[in-house]
């Protein structure tokens, strides 16, 4: 199941994020997102996306209560999608206890047709926000999931923030550092990463730093959730997603830039998504997306959430 996730609310030229209203996030002025520049040259062809949070499976509710009965997660149909917008990544959403009942199979027939697209990593996606106070939990459904399938990655979507206030943020990232560690001794040689919101590097870390930073070394990717409905401006996905970009960057962490098509009301609100707008906006503004942060180190594209309400913009 989709874990619900925090959405940004736009108010004139500035963006701000709101936790159960104690904590505000200011964005970052233009200026200091200068590099990467959105003026860099897009590529000449090709869609910026290429890769997708997919959230949902095709197992019958009836057969087992962890079911959700969505045909577009059949192996064949997953693989025709992701061939047909050239995917290299999904994170496909894995449920707790994979390796009972009935997901094994339709786990390894998924990640065989996958790969057969041209899909190069298939990550294992989970999250619960308990799983941030007792790692072991994290570390347990790692395990599971890998026994079910063999996916070639480890992705945690695990949002413990919601409802903080400011001062609890240093102890909540301190809890995710010892997540990530447990579910990567869990998953030994397989590499781990997580979902994180640009925020968190504009949150400066009483050790030092920021607390985006603080989890970098724990992570051997990330996706920076950036999801508002525009590239450019100070309230632009560009300027949002900069300050992480660049740090992931300077740690060596590859990164991708994540956006939200889902509808608004699930979103939280219309500039929270290209939901409410339409399928060439999202892939013209996600090239602007990737002409800005292309020549930074580690850009590995951009990331669509989520698989079933970014079929239904296709077919608006």
């Amino acid at each position: 199941m989709r874990v619900p996730r925090l959405r940004a609310s736009l108010l004139g030229g500035a963006v701000a994020l709101a936790l159960g209203g104690s904590l505000l996030m200011t964005a970052a002025p233009a200026s200091a997102a200068s590099t990467p520049s959105a003026n860099l040259a897009a590529k000449a062809t090709g869609s910026a996306i290429t890769s997708m949070w997919a959230w949902g499976n095709p197992i019958d509710p009836a057969v087992d209560a962890r079911g959700q009965g969505d045909p577009e997660f059949a192996p064949k149909a997953l693989a025709a999608f992701a061939s047909t917008h050239k995917l290299k990544t999904v994170y496909l959403s894995v449920p707790w206890a994979a390796d009972q009942g009935p997901f094994s199979s339709w786990l390894k027939a998924s990640i065989t047709a996958l790969h057969r697209a041209g899909v190069t990593t298939v990550a294992a996606l989970g999250g619960d926000p308990a799983w941030a106070d007792d790692p072991d939990l994290a570390a347990t459904w790692t395990r599971a999931a890998l026994k079910a399938a063999p996916f070639d990655a480890i992705q945690f979507d695990v949002e413990p923030w919601v409802d903080a206030t400011e001062d609890e943020l240093p102890g909540i990232v301190d809890k995710l550092a010892t997540m990530y560690d447990a579910a990567a001794d869990a998953a030994r040689a397989v590499p781990v990463g997580a979902d994180l919101p640009w925020w968190l590097a504009a949150k400066q870390n009483p050790a030092g730093g920021t607390l985006f930073g603080e989890l970098l070394p724990h992570l051997d990717s990330v996706a920076i959730v950036a999801f508002v409905d525009h590239a450019r401006g100070d309230d632009g996905i560009i300027a949002l997603a900069g300050p992480a970009a660049r740090e992931a960057s300077v740690a060596r962490t590859p990164y991708s830039i994540g956006v939200e098509t889902d509808s608004p009301e699930v979103a939280g609100g219309p500039g929270a998504t290209f939901g409410d707008d339409s399928a060439a906006l999202l892939e013209s503004e996600t090239a602007l997306v990737r002409s800005a942060f292309s020549s930074v180190s580690g850009y590995a594209g951009v990331t669509v959430e989520h698989l079933l309400s970014w079929q239904d913009l296709i077919a608006k």
